[in-house]
């Protein structure tokens, strides 16, 4: 579904990815894990086309998307949960939900059955639809994030970090979640800190450091890795 091939990408003057190569195979969980500030995020904002990089190549299902605009990748297929959830706190849940939607146009039929799969995740939005998004617990918060990021149906999920901040029964939900939006055919790229619980949700891992890619592999064989295990699991 994705193919990243050397890309190099810069904040100014900055060189945050350094010849990063990896891939998101069609119907699989990839995880990106590593420390703060390695470039986990900066790499699903290159994907998404919030920044362009400097050299290298970005395939969506085979064709180059690295200096397309974020509008262009979204209707392409590709959603991207930034990190910080980033609801408009002013406007209900209903209309957080339907900025999600924008890419569907007036398709009235196809933004109420995308309405429908997110209520069948989070019945909670169901539930506070009326309510300002601004008011929601942090958990809420993240689901309405996640939920605005189905409405367009993409083929390419993009979640950076959607467990920071919660509770762990709210860190439990949400990855109950992701496994069941990925059975429902989404392809995920996650960028967690909790990488026991990427790890074991992911099919495929990626362990970035200061920009490169310095592991990778299944992610049950990572969770393996002595190196996995005492830099990043605790153990």
């Amino acid at each position: 579904m994705i193919k990243l091939t050397e890309v190099e990408t810069f904040y100014g003057k900055a060189h945050v990815l350094k010849r990063v190569s990896m891939e998101l195979k069609e119907g699989e969980i990839a995880t990106l894990i590593g420390a703060n500030g390695a470039g986990k995020s900066t790499t699903l904002k290159t994907i998404s086309g919030v920044l362009h990089p400097l050299s290298g190549t970005i395939e969506l299902m085979g064709k180059r998307v690295e200096k397309l605009s974020p509008m262009k990748i979204v209707r392409m297929g590709v959603s991207h949960v930034p990190e910080g959830r980033r609801v408009f706190p002013d406007m209900m849940v209903i209309e957080n939900l339907q900025m999600g939607a924008f890419v569907l146009g007036n398709d009235r039929k196809t933004i109420e059955k995308a309405l429908e799969r997110v209520y069948q995740l989070f019945p909670v939005l169901q539930e506070r639809s009326k309510q300002l998004a601004g008011t929601l617990s942090g958990g809420e918060q993240q689901m309405l994030a996640m939920g605005r990021g189905l409405m367009s149906d993409p083929k390419v999920y993009l979640l950076d970090e959607p467990s920071l901040g919660l509770a762990p029964k709210l860190v439990d939900k949400i990855f109950e979640v992701i496994g069941q939006i990925n059975k429902q055919g989404k392809t995920i790229l996650l960028v967690e800190q909790n990488a026991y619980l990427a790890l074991s949700t992911a099919h495929r891992a990626y362990v970035m450091e200061t920009g490169k890619i310095t592991i990778e592999g299944k992610a049950s064989d990572l969770s393996d890795n002595e190196y996995v295990k005492k830099a990043y699991l605790g153990r």
